[in-house]
Order: C-alpha cells, then structure tokens, then sequence
C-alpha cells in the first residue's frame, strides 16, 4: 500500500476505485466497503484508493472538547488498512478551511481533478461536503455530469445494531471489550512508550511496564484489569494491565500498567502495542499488599486459562 500524505503528491493511478471517509477502526462495516473496493477495482483493472483525512474532523471544527476520543490514531489506520491490500492510502490535511468546500467543490477538486476517479464507493448514509451537504443522493442526481459510477454499500448489522465506531467507542467507554472486538472484528489496540514507574510491581513479584500514551484523544477502556497481550520486537507476550489510580497503593494518580508474562527485558524508552482481550475484574482496594499478590496471582491464573481456550 502506497501512502499517500500531500494533495500534491497524487500520482497518476490507473482506473481508481475510490472510497472516502474517516474510517475510525476499520470495524466489520468498513470490512465491507474495503472488501467491495477492492472486487471492483480488479474488476475494471484498475487500483483502489482508500482517502481519508488527518486530523480527524471533529477534533478540527471544535465539535467536541478534549473529552472526545478516537478508536485509532492515523499511524494505527495506517497499520490497519495494510492488511486489507489496498493500493493506494491518500490522507488528506483536514483544517477549517478544506471543510469549507462545498460537496460540488470537493468533487470536482479532488475527486475529478486530482484523483480522475473511475468508481466512488461510499458507506451507507456517508455525508460529505460543507454543512455535510453531499451525499449518495446527491451524486446520483449528478451523475451525467462526473463521469464515474457511484455505488453505495448497504447497512451492516450486527444483532439488529448498526455497527458504528461511535457504539465501539462507548463499547470500550465501559469496559466491554468484548462487544468492541467483535464489533471491529480485531482486537482494539494501543501503542505506548514504556517510562519509570516507582516500581513498586517489582516489590511482590509482579513488576510493570508503565505505558504513556503520546495521542491525547487516544480512548482507554475503563479502568480495571485486563487480559492483554502484548508486542515486543515482532513477538507478542499474554500479560495483564491494570488502568486506573492503584487505590491499595494510595498513588490517587491514573495510569497504565502491564505485567508481562515470562518476560524479562529492559524497555524503557520502548513502544508496545498492546492488544486488549477481555476485562477480567474491576479495581479494588486491598487491605494489605499481601491481599494484593494473591489477588494478582489469581488473576494470572484466570488469564492464563482464558488464552488457553483463545
């Protein structure tokens, strides 16, 4: 996949097979549209084209306040949408003033002028364009004069629920880790540096990596304990990470720490992707260190029998 990060850069690509959007976590909706991209691209002979924008924009039109978070970070996407062989990724500044183009300017610019699109796939009820005025609709009426096909990709269901990243978002938001991996159809991850901690993990026999996230509307599930696993140099390790303030330690401050399982290395200033499998308890307050271990080797124990049936 060739990535693709200034308008200018665009080259001349055979026959394009376009689809736009965000594409927050590439969840079994996209998995569809990305699927049906690249059928139609090889169906004409030509190449599929992924375009999508950074930063996101509803973090650039002041819609949300710093509480708003986001399923994946573009370098994640980037990483995500590998898989799926698409030719092309052309991602897009996304600032106040390209949202200020009307949806016929958009098209006109950017899809005609400069990508020369020969098929426009769109996700179900996909808005685009100024006040979000563009939309399926909208380009058919106007087909005669664009020169490409335009089709658009029906709702995707699961359990009679549309999938959306909004719903994985509040899926994660809570804890339920579970009803977001199906609904992305992977294991949500995140990418952090491991950084000193008071490495106090160490003390009863289970020292942690302390994770720092560098994206601040990166979303965290909610605090507890996971069953995680975790990626180091190409080899991935089952582990265990606590999110939230350690109320047994009375450290009052959040944080994110994995214990590793049968590992032993130096990372500090190292970046682990960790990916999340299931919430195992919630936090709780030990009366002692003591009860604090046996609770941690318990829930080893639990961890180590969930990836044993995974």
């Amino acid at each position: 996949m060739k990535v693709i990060r200034n308008i200018l850069d665009i080259p001349k690509i055979k026959n394009p097979v376009v689809t736009n959007g965000t594409f927050d976590g590439t969840h079994l909706g996209h998995d569809k549209i990305l699927n049906q991209l690249i059928t139609s691209a090889k169906n004409i002979d030509g190449k599929s084209v992924v375009l999508t924008y950074w930063p996101h924009p509803r973090v650039v039109l002041g819609k949300e306040n710093d509480d708003f978070k986001l399923l994946f970070t573009i370098e994640e996407r980037i990483e995500l949408l590998q898989s799926y062989n698409i030719d092309y990724l052309i991602i897009l500044e996304f600032t106040k003033e390209f949202a200020a183009q009307t949806s016929e300017e958009f098209i006109q610019n950017i899809l005609i002028n400069k990508i020369k699109t020969k098929k426009l796939i769109l996700g179900y009820n996909h808005r685009f364009g100024k006040n979000r005025e563009g939309s399926y609709e909208y380009l058919i009426r106007n087909a005669s004069k664009y020169g490409f096909e335009i089709e658009e990709i029906s709702k995707q269901v699961i359990d009679e629920e549309g999938i959306s990243s909004t719903k994985i978002r509040n899926a994660i938001a809570i804890g339920d880790i579970e009803t977001a991996n199906n609904y992305l159809n992977k294991r949500f991850f995140i990418h952090g540096k491991v950084i000193h901690g008071k490495q106090l993990g160490r003390t009863i026999g289970f020292p942690t990596a302390n994770i720092q996230l560098e994206f601040k509307h990166k979303i965290i599930p909610a605090d507890g304990v996971y069953a995680v696993r975790v990626f180091y140099n190409n080899i991935h390790f089952f582990g265990m990470m606590n999110i939230g303030i350690k109320p047994s330690l009375n450290l009052n401050k959040h944080s994110l720490e994995v214990h590793i399982f049968n590992f032993n290395e130096d990372i500090y200033g190292k970046t682990l992707k960790i990916e999340f499998i299931k919430k195992i308890r919630n936090e709780i307050k030990f009366d002692s260190l003591e009860d604090l271990k046996y609770q941690l080797q318990t829930d080893k124990l639990n961890i180590l029998g969930l990836i044993a049936i995974d």
